[in-house]
């Protein structure tokens, strides 16, 4: 058993992707800049909100004009960020079930901090204890920087903790943390981007994973 687990939260605990592509395109079209298909967004995703600010934006845009829109970005998202959102099937019953058997559990998200916290509250209460996002002026994840943190306050150590997640942007932090890695399908990115990164482990559905944590593993 893996007696400690770091979920990912856009793609793994939660399918965010319409509401943050409602966003993006409510942002383009201020602009009057090219909206993108929901897509698109699931390659643009998973590097934080300035950086897929960044990627819908046109080609060359300058620094002022990003940076408005990404005030205007958390505007819209900040108030729509539940419209279409909803936990991925299963998830919250493998999640229960996993504290049930004594697993320590706990979110790490590109997210900012201020809304990552009451968005993993509001779909999963009372769930996670621990729940960290992006902090200003601190790298976000692949960086191992926020992993560090949030595995000190659960007292985990890397060779008990797994770390789950839907890119390889996830399966990237696990290997800078030094934690084995498990990349779940139903998320934004391929099973090709997840092996071809080299996931330890690969879940196609939420019983699979609860499987792999309560079976493999060390602990």
């Amino acid at each position: 058993m893996y007696p400690y687990v770091i979920f990912d939260l856009d793609g793994t605990l939660l399918n965010t992707i319409d509401d943050l592509a409602g966003a993006g395109n409510h942002v383009c079209a201020l602009h009057g800049w090219p909206v993108h298909p929901v897509e698109a967004y699931k390659r643009m995703v998973g590097n934080g909100i300035p950086k897929l600010v960044e990627r819908f934006a046109p080609p060359g845009t300058d620094r002022g004009t990003l940076d408005q829109a990404f005030q205007e970005f958390m505007a819209w998202y900040g108030v729509h960020k539940e419209d279409r959102t909803a936990p991925y099937p299963g998830m919250a019953q493998t999640v229960r079930r996993l504290k049930g058997a004594g697993v320590s559990v706990a979110v790490l998200s590109n997210k900012a901090d201020e809304m990552a916290g009451p968005v993993v509250e509001h779909y999963y209460p009372g769930v996670f204890p621990q729940v960290q996002g992006a902090l200003p002026g601190l790298p976000a994840k692949p960086d191992p920087t926020l992993l560090d943190r949030l595995m000190e306050r659960m007292g985990a150590d890397p060779a008990g903790t797994l770390f789950v997640g839907d890119s390889n942007v996830d399966i990237r932090t696990a290997k800078n943390g030094g934690l084995t890695s498990c990349g779940v399908l139903w998320g934004f990115r391929s099973r090709q981007e997840l092996e071809g990164e080299g996931a330890d482990y690969l879940a196609a559905d939420p019983r699979e994973l609860e499987r792999i944590i309560l079976e493999e593993g060390a602990g």
